[in-house]
């Protein structure tokens, strides 16, 4: 077995980088021109042939806004659910339809494909481009569908800091409070993508916190698949390489043989 890959016990989907939001904190950018989402018949196989061989523990979907295409997210977290992946979660900001009836559905197609952990992208940032309403009907149904969830907000310096970013967001994490949905801690904003374009008076020596999404190219636990077929430290793509060919093969850059 590879030593760099045995660990490996995770994979991660960014099903678009198409996102119904344009928050200023994003670390992907403004999203513009973004259309691509992944082959759902290419990451199921990925599934199924990943965990043939490694014993994986969690598997996310996300984007860009994943729910616009709800079918490939269901797909995905149905082959998780027969292989035997314990933990399925999705991570969405919840808007991709004001339509209460398409809400409903897509709440219910999720839980019966066996997503298991939702976490909801609710916060300052996502609300000054996304309506609260259709969030939280959403979040209703998610819930009346028995799947666990959990907001999951974006705190600018730290959850602590006074500013008016993480005031509003206290402020809308108190409305889904009153709906019975609690907050998980979050995660602290890392300077990238449009982060540094609109919030750089924030960041400074002192206080920087690192991408906590670094993985150590020496010790991969984590396969993450872009909507266009790439593999994250693997440098392969699935649609021209069988993932289990780039696992084996796979030696860090800074490896000398």
């Amino acid at each position: 077995m590879n030593p760099y890959t045995q660990n490996l016990n995770r994979i991660e989907f960014v099903i678009t980088l198409a996102c119904t939001g344009r928050c200023k904190h994003c670390s992907e950018g403004d999203h513009i021109g973004c259309h691509e989402h992944i082959d759902t018949a290419a990451a199921v196989q990925l599934v199924r042939d990943v965990t043939s061989n490694y014993p994986i523990r969690s598997l996310m979907t996300f984007g860009g806004e994943p729910l616009l295409h709800p079918d490939t997210v269901c797909s995905i977290h149905q082959a998780a659910k027969e292989a035997g992946i314990p933990k399925r979660q999705l991570i969405t900001n919840g808007f991709f339809s004001k339509d209460p009836a398409k809400i409903q559905a897509v709440a219910q197609q999720l839980a019966d494909s066996g997503v298991n952990d939702l976490l909801l992208s609710v916060d300052a940032f996502h609300q000054e481009t996304i309506p609260l309403e259709p969030v939280k009907t959403f979040a209703m149904a998610v819930k009346n569908a028995g799947i666990p969830l959990r907001i999951q907000p974006a705190w600018l310096v730290s959850p602590e800091d006074p500013n008016p970013y993480n005031q509003e967001t206290i402020r809308l994490l108190k409305e889904f409070e009153q709906l019975s949905i609690a907050a998980s801690d979050g995660n602290i904003i890392f300077p990238s993508g449009n982060a540094v374009k609109y919030l750089s008076e924030y960041f400074t020596d002192d206080n920087t916190p690192m991408d906590p999404y670094v993985e150590d190219p020496t010790d991969v636990r984590t396969l993450s698949v872009g909507p266009n077929g790439d593999v994250d430290l693997l440098g392969g793509n699935i649609y021209h390489t069988h993932i289990e060919e780039m696992i084996k093969n796979y030696i860090p850059k800074d490896v000398i043989l």
